[in-house]
Protein backbone atom coordinates (compact mmCIF):
# COMPACT_ATOMS: atom_id res chain seq x y z
CA UNK A 1 0.00 0.00 0.00
CA UNK A 2 0.98 3.44 -0.99
CA UNK A 3 2.57 4.83 2.02
CA UNK A 4 3.22 8.89 2.96
CA UNK A 5 6.37 8.85 0.80
CA UNK A 6 4.16 6.98 -2.32
CA UNK A 7 1.69 9.48 -1.60
CA UNK A 8 3.81 12.76 -1.00
CA UNK A 9 5.45 11.92 -4.51
CA UNK A 10 2.17 11.36 -6.47
CA UNK A 11 1.07 15.15 -5.16
CA UNK A 12 4.00 16.37 -6.25
CA UNK A 13 3.83 14.67 -9.80
CA UNK A 14 -0.02 16.34 -10.02
CA UNK A 15 0.86 19.90 -8.87
CA UNK A 16 3.53 19.49 -12.15
CA UNK A 17 1.13 17.89 -14.54
CA UNK A 18 -2.40 18.38 -13.88
CA UNK A 19 -2.65 22.22 -11.97
CA UNK A 20 -4.42 24.30 -14.80
CA UNK A 21 -6.17 21.75 -16.52
CA UNK A 22 -9.80 21.65 -17.17
CA UNK A 23 -11.61 18.30 -16.72
CA UNK A 24 -13.26 17.79 -20.43
CA UNK A 25 -14.86 14.14 -18.94
CA UNK A 26 -14.89 11.16 -16.91
CA UNK A 27 -14.93 7.22 -17.11
CA UNK A 28 -15.26 4.24 -15.39
CA UNK A 29 -15.50 0.66 -15.67
CA UNK A 30 -16.15 -0.10 -12.24
CA UNK A 31 -19.61 -0.58 -10.58
CA UNK A 32 -20.33 -2.36 -7.45
CA UNK A 33 -23.46 -2.90 -5.45
CA UNK A 34 -21.41 -2.69 -2.35
CA UNK A 35 -22.89 -0.69 0.50
CA UNK A 36 -19.95 0.65 1.77
CA UNK A 37 -18.82 2.58 -1.82
CA UNK A 38 -21.86 4.30 -1.55
CA UNK A 39 -20.11 7.58 -1.80
CA UNK A 40 -17.41 6.22 -4.33
CA UNK A 41 -17.37 6.34 -8.15
CA UNK A 42 -17.52 2.59 -7.89
CA UNK A 43 -21.12 3.21 -7.41
CA UNK A 44 -22.78 3.64 -10.77
CA UNK A 45 -25.55 6.21 -9.22
CA UNK A 46 -22.52 7.98 -7.43
CA UNK A 47 -20.83 8.50 -10.43
CA UNK A 48 -23.25 10.12 -12.60
CA UNK A 49 -23.49 12.56 -9.90
CA UNK A 50 -19.82 12.80 -9.74
CA UNK A 51 -19.14 13.15 -13.23
CA UNK A 52 -22.28 16.18 -13.04
CA UNK A 53 -20.47 17.97 -10.93
CA UNK A 54 -16.27 17.93 -12.14
CA UNK A 55 -16.68 18.36 -16.17
CA UNK A 56 -16.07 22.01 -16.87
CA UNK A 57 -13.90 22.11 -13.57
CA UNK A 58 -10.14 23.44 -13.49
CA UNK A 59 -7.75 21.95 -11.62
CA UNK A 60 -6.54 24.56 -8.80
CA UNK A 61 -4.25 22.37 -6.59
CA UNK A 62 -3.06 19.56 -5.04
CA UNK A 63 -2.95 18.54 -1.67
CA UNK A 64 -1.85 15.84 0.37
CA UNK A 65 -2.77 14.26 3.65
CA UNK A 66 -2.07 11.59 5.24
CA UNK A 67 -2.38 8.93 2.49
CA UNK A 68 -5.04 11.17 1.18
CA UNK A 69 -4.86 13.16 -2.31
CA UNK A 70 -6.75 15.88 -2.53
CA UNK A 71 -7.56 17.69 -5.78
CA UNK A 72 -9.46 21.13 -5.30
CA UNK A 73 -11.57 22.27 -8.14
CA UNK A 74 -12.28 25.62 -8.74
CA UNK A 75 -15.66 27.07 -10.13
CA UNK A 76 -16.99 27.54 -13.23
CA UNK A 77 -17.20 31.35 -14.24
CA UNK A 78 -21.04 31.23 -14.82
CA UNK A 79 -21.66 29.16 -11.60
CA UNK A 80 -19.18 30.87 -9.23
CA UNK A 81 -21.40 31.03 -6.50
CA UNK A 82 -21.57 27.35 -5.98
CA UNK A 83 -19.85 25.46 -3.52
CA UNK A 84 -16.09 24.51 -4.31
CA UNK A 85 -15.46 20.92 -4.63
CA UNK A 86 -12.37 18.52 -3.63
CA UNK A 87 -11.77 14.87 -5.02
CA UNK A 88 -10.43 12.77 -2.89
CA UNK A 89 -8.27 10.09 -3.70
CA UNK A 90 -7.32 7.22 -1.42
CA UNK A 91 -4.89 4.96 -3.47
CA UNK A 92 -5.38 1.59 -0.15
CA UNK A 93 -3.49 -1.25 -1.53
CA UNK A 94 -2.60 -1.27 -5.20
CA UNK A 95 -3.84 2.08 -6.86
CA UNK A 96 -1.58 4.67 -8.46
CA UNK A 97 -1.99 7.82 -10.98
CA UNK A 98 -0.41 8.03 -14.08
CA UNK A 99 -0.66 11.21 -16.48
CA UNK A 100 0.15 11.00 -20.27
CA UNK A 101 -1.84 10.40 -23.71
CA UNK A 102 -4.11 7.79 -23.20
CA UNK A 103 -6.68 6.11 -25.99
CA UNK A 104 -9.94 4.05 -25.69
CA UNK A 105 -10.83 0.61 -27.58
CA UNK A 106 -14.19 0.36 -27.49
CA UNK A 107 -14.27 -3.01 -28.15
CA UNK A 108 -12.12 -4.39 -25.27
CA UNK A 109 -13.38 -1.54 -23.08
CA UNK A 110 -9.73 -0.83 -22.14
CA UNK A 111 -7.32 2.09 -22.08
CA UNK A 112 -4.09 1.76 -23.17
CA UNK A 113 -0.85 4.79 -22.82
CA UNK A 114 -0.32 6.24 -26.58
CA UNK A 115 3.31 5.99 -26.60
CA UNK A 116 5.46 3.41 -25.07
CA UNK A 117 6.95 4.75 -22.19
CA UNK A 118 7.41 3.56 -18.80
CA UNK A 119 3.46 4.47 -18.48
CA UNK A 120 2.99 0.52 -20.37
CA UNK A 121 4.74 -1.21 -17.20
CA UNK A 122 2.77 -3.93 -16.50
CA UNK A 123 1.94 -2.83 -13.31
CA UNK A 124 0.26 0.36 -14.56
CA UNK A 125 -2.63 -1.58 -16.54
CA UNK A 126 -5.33 -2.15 -14.57
CA UNK A 127 -7.10 1.25 -15.38
CA UNK A 128 -10.43 1.58 -14.22
CA UNK A 129 -10.90 5.68 -14.00
CA UNK A 130 -9.83 8.16 -16.52
CA UNK A 131 -10.29 11.90 -16.31
CA UNK A 132 -10.05 13.42 -19.28
CA UNK A 133 -8.65 16.88 -19.55
CA UNK A 134 -9.37 19.49 -22.77
CA UNK A 135 -5.35 20.97 -23.92
CA UNK A 136 -4.64 24.03 -23.10
CA UNK A 137 -2.83 26.83 -25.00
CA UNK A 138 -2.19 28.48 -21.94
CA UNK A 139 -0.03 25.34 -20.88
CA UNK A 140 1.08 24.70 -24.26
CA UNK A 141 -0.69 21.05 -24.29
CA UNK A 142 -2.29 20.65 -27.61
CA UNK A 143 -3.12 17.15 -27.27
CA UNK A 144 -5.96 15.74 -25.12
CA UNK A 145 -4.41 14.53 -21.68
CA UNK A 146 -5.48 11.95 -19.10
CA UNK A 147 -5.28 11.39 -15.22
CA UNK A 148 -5.17 7.65 -15.20
CA UNK A 149 -5.89 5.42 -11.66
CA UNK A 150 -4.43 1.73 -12.34
CA UNK A 151 -5.80 -0.44 -9.45
CA UNK A 152 -5.15 -4.21 -9.50
CA UNK A 153 -7.57 -4.90 -6.93
CA UNK A 154 -9.95 -2.35 -6.89
CA UNK A 155 -9.89 -1.21 -3.53
CA UNK A 156 -8.81 2.34 -4.11
CA UNK A 157 -11.16 5.28 -3.20
CA UNK A 158 -12.67 8.08 -4.84
CA UNK A 159 -15.21 10.85 -4.13
CA UNK A 160 -16.06 14.32 -4.10
CA UNK A 161 -16.50 16.37 -1.03
CA UNK A 162 -17.20 20.18 -0.44
CA UNK A 163 -13.60 21.80 -0.24
CA UNK A 164 -14.46 23.97 3.18
CA UNK A 165 -15.53 21.11 4.78
CA UNK A 166 -12.80 18.53 3.53
CA UNK A 167 -10.69 18.55 7.28
CA UNK A 168 -13.76 17.75 9.32
CA UNK A 169 -15.28 14.86 6.68
CA UNK A 170 -15.30 11.50 7.89
CA UNK A 171 -12.03 11.22 5.70
CA UNK A 172 -9.90 13.46 7.38
CA UNK A 173 -11.04 14.45 10.78
CA UNK A 174 -9.81 11.66 12.85
CA UNK A 175 -6.21 11.40 11.48
CA UNK A 176 -3.46 12.10 13.58
CA UNK A 177 -0.75 14.85 12.98
CA UNK A 178 1.80 14.80 9.74
CA UNK A 179 5.23 13.29 11.08
CA UNK A 180 6.90 15.71 8.48
CA UNK A 181 5.67 18.98 9.88
CA UNK A 182 7.39 21.11 11.93
CA UNK A 183 4.42 20.89 14.70
CA UNK A 184 5.80 17.32 15.29
CA UNK A 185 7.89 17.25 18.40
CA UNK A 186 9.06 14.61 20.37
CA UNK A 187 6.91 15.85 22.99
CA UNK A 188 3.79 15.25 20.53
CA UNK A 189 4.83 12.25 19.54
CA UNK A 190 5.45 10.79 22.86
CA UNK A 191 1.47 12.02 23.65
CA UNK A 192 0.08 10.32 20.56
CA UNK A 193 1.77 7.29 21.29
CA UNK A 194 0.74 7.41 24.99
CA UNK A 195 -3.33 7.42 23.84
CA UNK A 196 -2.30 3.48 23.14
CA UNK A 197 -0.34 2.73 26.51
CA UNK A 198 -0.59 -0.80 26.43
CA UNK A 199 -0.37 -0.78 22.30
CA UNK A 200 2.47 -2.52 20.43
CA UNK A 201 5.06 -0.02 19.00
CA UNK A 202 4.30 -1.50 15.14
CA UNK A 203 0.63 -1.97 15.51
CA UNK A 204 0.21 1.81 16.77
CA UNK A 205 2.50 3.62 14.16
CA UNK A 206 0.90 2.40 11.51
CA UNK A 207 -2.60 3.64 13.09
CA UNK A 208 -3.79 6.15 11.34
CA UNK A 209 -5.51 8.04 13.95
CA UNK A 210 -2.00 8.02 16.02
CA UNK A 211 0.33 9.35 12.98
CA UNK A 212 -0.32 10.20 9.82
CA UNK A 213 1.17 8.24 6.33
CA UNK A 214 2.96 5.36 8.02
CA UNK A 215 2.66 2.04 6.78
CA UNK A 216 4.51 -1.22 7.10
CA UNK A 217 7.10 -0.43 4.83
CA UNK A 218 8.39 2.40 6.90
CA UNK A 219 7.60 1.37 10.46
CA UNK A 220 9.74 -1.73 9.67
CA UNK A 221 12.70 0.51 8.67
CA UNK A 222 12.02 2.72 11.52
CA UNK A 223 11.98 0.12 14.39
CA UNK A 224 15.40 -1.66 12.67
CA UNK A 225 17.38 2.18 12.53
CA UNK A 226 16.09 2.54 16.23
CA UNK A 227 16.85 -0.73 17.74
CA UNK A 228 13.06 -1.36 19.06
CA UNK A 229 11.22 -4.64 18.47
CA UNK A 230 8.23 -4.21 17.14
CA UNK A 231 6.10 -6.24 19.79
CA UNK A 232 7.69 -3.98 22.37
CA UNK A 233 4.88 -2.11 24.53
CA UNK A 234 4.23 1.42 24.00
CA UNK A 235 4.53 2.05 28.04
CA UNK A 236 8.19 0.64 28.03
CA UNK A 237 9.35 2.76 25.40
CA UNK A 238 12.21 5.64 27.15
CA UNK A 239 11.87 9.39 26.09
CA UNK A 240 15.82 8.73 24.93
CA UNK A 241 14.42 6.51 22.30
CA UNK A 242 11.06 8.42 21.47
CA UNK A 243 13.42 11.25 20.76
CA UNK A 244 15.54 8.65 18.19
CA UNK A 245 12.35 7.36 17.00
CA UNK A 246 11.14 11.24 15.73
CA UNK A 247 14.14 12.12 14.44
CA UNK A 248 14.33 8.64 12.78
CA UNK A 249 11.26 8.70 11.39
CA UNK A 250 11.55 12.42 9.64
CA UNK A 251 15.05 11.12 8.12
CA UNK A 252 13.73 7.79 6.87
CA UNK A 253 10.22 9.33 5.54
CA UNK A 254 12.21 12.29 3.61
CA UNK A 255 14.61 10.16 2.11
CA UNK A 256 11.37 7.61 0.85
CA UNK A 257 10.63 10.63 -0.56
CA UNK A 258 13.56 11.50 -2.18
CA UNK A 259 13.97 8.44 -3.89
CA UNK A 260 11.14 8.74 -5.31
CA UNK A 261 8.82 5.99 -3.21
CA UNK A 262 8.81 2.17 -2.56
CA UNK A 263 8.06 -0.13 -5.98
CA UNK A 264 8.79 -3.35 -4.13
CA UNK A 265 5.00 -3.76 -5.13
CA UNK A 266 2.84 -1.98 -7.18
CA UNK A 267 3.27 1.74 -6.79
CA UNK A 268 4.40 3.48 -9.51
CA UNK A 269 4.81 7.68 -10.08
CA UNK A 270 2.54 9.70 -11.92
CA UNK A 271 4.88 9.28 -15.20
CA UNK A 272 4.56 5.13 -14.54
CA UNK A 273 8.38 5.22 -13.52
CA UNK A 274 9.33 2.99 -10.58
CA UNK A 275 10.64 4.30 -7.09
CA UNK A 276 14.10 3.51 -5.42
CA UNK A 277 13.62 3.20 -2.09
CA UNK A 278 13.06 -0.73 -2.10
CA UNK A 279 16.92 -0.61 -3.05
CA UNK A 280 17.54 0.84 0.30
CA UNK A 281 15.89 -1.75 2.39
CA UNK A 282 17.20 -2.45 5.93
CA UNK A 283 14.01 -5.21 6.86
CA UNK A 284 11.07 -4.78 5.09
CA UNK A 285 10.68 -8.25 3.05
CA UNK A 286 14.62 -9.24 4.31
CA UNK A 287 13.41 -12.38 5.57
CA UNK A 288 16.35 -14.97 6.25
CA UNK A 289 18.93 -12.61 4.90
CA UNK A 290 22.12 -11.34 7.53
CA UNK A 291 21.36 -8.25 9.34
CA UNK A 292 22.62 -5.24 7.98
CA UNK A 293 23.13 -2.96 11.22
CA UNK A 294 27.55 -3.31 11.68
CA UNK A 295 28.62 -5.84 14.33
CA UNK A 296 25.08 -7.35 14.03
CA UNK A 297 25.31 -11.24 13.22
CA UNK A 298 21.58 -11.40 13.63
CA UNK A 299 18.93 -12.68 10.58
CA UNK A 300 15.47 -10.97 9.76
CA UNK A 301 12.66 -12.53 10.92
CA UNK A 302 8.98 -12.01 9.52
CA UNK A 303 6.11 -12.50 12.40
CA UNK A 304 2.29 -11.16 11.87
CA UNK A 305 1.36 -8.44 15.06
CA UNK A 306 -1.70 -7.70 15.07
CA UNK A 307 -2.97 -9.46 11.48
CA UNK A 308 -0.16 -7.29 10.03
CA UNK A 309 3.72 -8.68 9.15
CA UNK A 310 7.19 -7.19 10.87
CA UNK A 311 10.21 -7.45 9.38
CA UNK A 312 12.75 -6.82 12.30
CA UNK A 313 16.63 -8.21 13.99
CA UNK A 314 15.46 -9.82 17.26
CA UNK A 315 19.54 -9.35 17.86
CA UNK A 316 19.72 -6.11 18.29
CA UNK A 317 15.77 -4.41 18.06
CA UNK A 318 15.10 -5.06 21.90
Amino acid sequence: MPELPEVETTTRGLKKTIVGLTIKNVWTDLNTKDKRQKDSVANSRYFILFKKEIIGKTIKSIERRAKNILINLSNNPSTSLRIRKTILIHMKMTGHLLYGEYTFNKKENKWSPKEKTALADPYNRFVHFIIIFSPSTLLRIKNQTHLAFSDARKFGKITLLDTKDIYNSKYLKKIGPEPLSKEFTPLVLEKRLKVRPNGKIKTILMDQTIVAGIGNIYSDEILWRIGVNPERIIKKITKKEINNMLKTMKEILKKGISFGGDSMSDYRNVYGEKGKFQLYHMAYRRTGEKCKKKGCNGIIKRKMINGRSAHFCDTHQK
